[in-house]
Order: structure tokens, then C-alpha cells, then sequence
């Protein structure tokens, strides 16, 4: 298995003197794995990945394009990509299942005649745009598994298994929890990751012989990003150190980290992996970076892709039932989750939201901590005890960002939890996950 970088950087391209070596091409990743060709997000750099493949590559070219999501930065090399453009190659794209577009329609929107002066339809190759969800696809040869990221849009991580080897591409994605490890746990051990969301993180990952991880700021910067959608350097080699990675590559480096600056971090990253005793080879990628990967006697399939099953797409019409007894968040979230096409009912109580899943079904219920009368955890415990709400999924909003609390509402049945203030496009991708979840089984 053969894995080489086009482009490594994050949000918008940055070429120019200071950024020559990590280089200023965005996101795009090629993996050959036998006879199949797969490319991690089709950012600037995929236009130098095409024009290799025309003068190279077997022809015909057959590629399979995995989006982690469609913002900009991840698509906009697509009309650039050479293959495209001859017929009898096949390029089949994926990429999340759930935005306001379908995928045909999102690569389309990007080349109408206003913005570039050939059509998606007129492209002489084979397109064909598949919509993905949470679960497990064979792709060419390779097994490849998707799981949803933490960022203000759907997106989703990809692990592909092959050649007895795993290679996990995961950007765009931040901390689900300011805190990784529980207080007097021991660090470094998947078992005492605090947020469930991230002991699903280090899951997916698990055993990987490369992980490729969105590591855009340094732990300094992360605190005023907060919520944009990706990760400082110390969370991915800590997680992926207790997920027992052989190589994590971080990229999607920051517009503003020029060449010195992205070596001194790729330094202070190697000093984490050290001070947590851990082999793991941490580096930065770079424009034109070849890792060629082999198996190792002991490898074996990570838990988390034992486990995982293909799961049937999210209810796209949910019923959703919101309880805060705060007005204004209450009155926000209905009207953007009704606004992504689901019917939404409120109470501003416990004990409201409770008479209210006895007289009624859900699929999901939002809720605060911090409630009168009867409180979120209050709630949570009966409802679960609630014979006519089933196995319903709940999602946490609260300002209570302690240790203790998170805990107490994962001890209590929760699913997910998210702390105040947070975006409303993190509220839309936490309720699709929740929703696609509800169907495994």
C-alpha cells in the first residue's frame, strides 16, 4: 500500500515562498492499494494528481474519491482534475449522505457556467457521486469503513483495510470534550477517554498503520477556534497514541503556519508522543511525502472495524422533541432543525418534556442539564425507565462543560453531549449522527 500527498493545506491554498516545503496545495491524498486507486478529498492539489495519473497511470484511469465533506477547500480541485476529462475513465466520488444538496448536484453547483466554463454534464468520463452514511462499504478491493467527524458540517472519517494493512483519513475534525482523559484515570488508554465521542475517535483509529489527522493549531491557538471544525496537535498524537497508530501524518496545516513555523510544531507534536512513552512516528506531511506501508506480523482489524455494521441512512424526517427552559436557544433550535426538515415540538421543562413523551413518540429528544422542577439527568432516568419511549436517543446541550457532569449524563444513557455555546451548524451534524445511529440494527 502506497500513500502520497498532493496537498496538506487547510481552509484556502497558500502558495508562495514561505510555504515551499509542507506546501500550500489543499487537501487531496492518494492512496494505491493493488490495482485500486483511491484519493482522500479533491482540494488544489488535485490538479498535479491528475496530470501524473494522464501521464502514468494505466489507462484507462479508474479512481474512487473519498470527500470527508464538500466546503470548498475539499472540492475545488475536482474541475481541475485531468482524468475528468477523457472519455472511458471512470471516477466514482463520494462523500456524505445528508447536506442540502446531493452530491451530483453539490459538484455541479461548483462548475455552472457562472464560476467555470465546462459542466459537470458535459464532462466526457464517467462521474457516478455516491451519498454516504455511518458504516462499512467495499470500495475496488478495499474494505473502507466511515464514521461522522466533529465539525460544523456532516463529514466523515474514512479507514480503508487492505493488504492486511489500515490507513485512516480523518479531517475535518475537532475534540468533541475540552478534556480528554477522566480525573484519576490512567492516560493513555482508550478506557479513560472522558467524552464518548472520542473513545469513538480512538476506536475508529485503533491499530492503524497510518492515520492522517487535521491537526490545524497548535494547543495555544485552539482555545479561540473553538467550534470551527478542527484539531491542535496534542489531542491527535495523545488519541492516537492510546489507539496503538503506528504513523500519524497531521495536516491540513493553517493558512498562516509558514514553513519554520510548521517544522517547530512538527517538533513540539514528537515531544507529546514522547513524554506519553509511546513508538508511535509523528510527522508532518508535506507536497510530494510518500509513505509506503507493510504489514507487521502481529497486525490485526482494529475492535472498532470488527464491530462496525453498515447502518440504514438517517430519518430525514425525525420527530425531535426539545426541552430548555431557556426560550431563545429553545426557539433557535426549532427553527433550524424544522428548517432541516424535521417536525420539532418544545417544552420548557423536565416535567413538560416528560408528560409529553408519554402522550407522544420521538426519535430524539434535545435537552438541557440545568432545568426547573425536574432536571436533565432527572429527566434522562425517566425516560429510560419510560416503557413507551423505547431506546429513544438523547442529545445533551448544556453550559455545564465540567468533568463530573459529562459523566454523570453519559452514566445516565445519554448518547451525545455538547457544550453551550456551540454552532448551530454543530447542532444539525450532532442531530444527523444521533438520527443515523437510532437505525443500527
Amino acid at each position: 500500500m502506497r500513500v502520497r500527498f498532493w496537498g496538506t493545506r487547510g481552509s484556502i491554498a497558500t502558495p508562495g515562498p514561505d510555504t515551499v516545503h509542507f506546501g500550500g496545495n489543499t487537501s487531496c491524498v492518494e492512496l494505491t492499494t493493488g490495482e485500486d486507486l483511491l484519493i482522500f478529498d479533491c482540494g488544489t492539489g488535485a490538479r498535479a494528481l491528475g496530470a501524473a495519473l494522464i501521464a502514468s497511470a494505466p489507462q484507462p484511469v479508474r479512481a474512487s474519491i473519498l470527500l470527508g465533506h464538500t466546503h470548498w477547500d475539499h472540492i475545488q480541485g475536482f474541475p481541475f482534475f485531468a482524468p475528468i476529462f477523457t472519455s472511458g475513465n471512470t471516477i466514482s466520488v463520494y462523500a456524505p449522505e445528508g447536506g442540502h444538496r446531493t452530491l451530483h448536484n453539490t459538484l455541479a453547483g461548483q462548475m455552472e457556467y457562472t464560476y467555470f466554463p465546462v459542466e459537470l454534464d458535459q464532462l466526457p468520463a464517467t462521474i457516478v457521486a455516491h451519498d454516504l452514511v455511518e458504516g462499512t462499504y467495499e470500495i475496488g478491493g478495499a474494505r473502507v469503513l466511515t464514521q461522522y467527524l466533529h465539525h460544523p458540517a456532516i463529514t466523515l472519517g474514512y479507514r480503508v483495510e487492505a493488504e492486511g494493512l489500515a490507513v485512516v483519513y480523518l479531517t475535518d475534525h475537532e475534540p468533541f470534550f475540552d478534556q480528554l482523559w477522566q480525573a484519576g484515570a490512567p492516560p493513555g488508554q482508550i478506557a479513560s477517554i472522558l467524552h464518548e465521542g472520542d473513545r469513538r475517535h480512538a476506536l475508529f483509529m485503533r491499530g492503524a498503520d497510518l492515520v492522517i489527522h487535521d491537526a490545524q493549531y497548535t494547543p495555544e491557538e485552539y482555545p479561540s477556534k473553538k467550534n470551527w471544525g478542527h484539531s491542535h496537535f496534542a489531542y491527535v498524537v495523545e488519541i492516537a497514541a492510546a489507539a496503538g497508530v503506528r504513523r500519524v501524518a497531521l495536516t491540513h496545516h493553517d493558512p498562516g503556519h509558514d514553513d519554520i513555523f510548521l517544522t517547530k510544531l512538527e517538533r513540539q507534536a514528537r515531544a507529546v508522543a514522547a513524554r506519553c512513552g509511546s513508538p508511535i512516528e509523528v510527522f508532518c506531511a508535506y507536497e510530494g511525502c510518500e509513505v509506503v506501508l507493510t504489514p507487521l506480523a502481529t497486525h490485526r482489524q482494529a475492535e472498532a472495524s470488527e464491530q462496525t455494521v453498515l447502518l440504514a441512512p438517517p430519518i430525514h424526517s425525525a420527530r425531535i422533541l426539545v426541552a430548555d427552559d431557556d426560550p431563545l436557544l429553545r426557539r433557535l433550535a426549532v427553527q433550524v432543525l424544522t428548517r432541516a426538515g424535521h417536525t420539532v415540538e418544545e417544552a420548557q421543562d423536565g416535567l413538560e418534556a416528560l408528560r409529553t413523551m408519554q402522550d407522544q413518540s420521538f426519535d430524539l429528544l434535545v435537552m438541557d442539564l440545568d432545568m426547573p422542577g425536574m432536571g436533565g439527568l432527572e429527566l434522562l432516568q425517566a425516560i429510560r425507565n419510560l416503557e413507551t419511549a423505547g431506546r429513544i436517543p438523547v442529545l445533551i446541550l448544556t453550559a455545564s462543560g465540567d468533568e463530573h457532569t459529562a459523566q454523570a449524563g453519559f452514566a445516565a444513557g445519554a448518547d451525545d453531549y455538547l457544550t453551550k455555546p456551540f454552532s448551530i451548524p454543530q447542532l444539525v451534524a450532532r442531530v444527523h449522527a444521533c438520527l443515523t445511529r437510532t437505525t443500527r440494527g
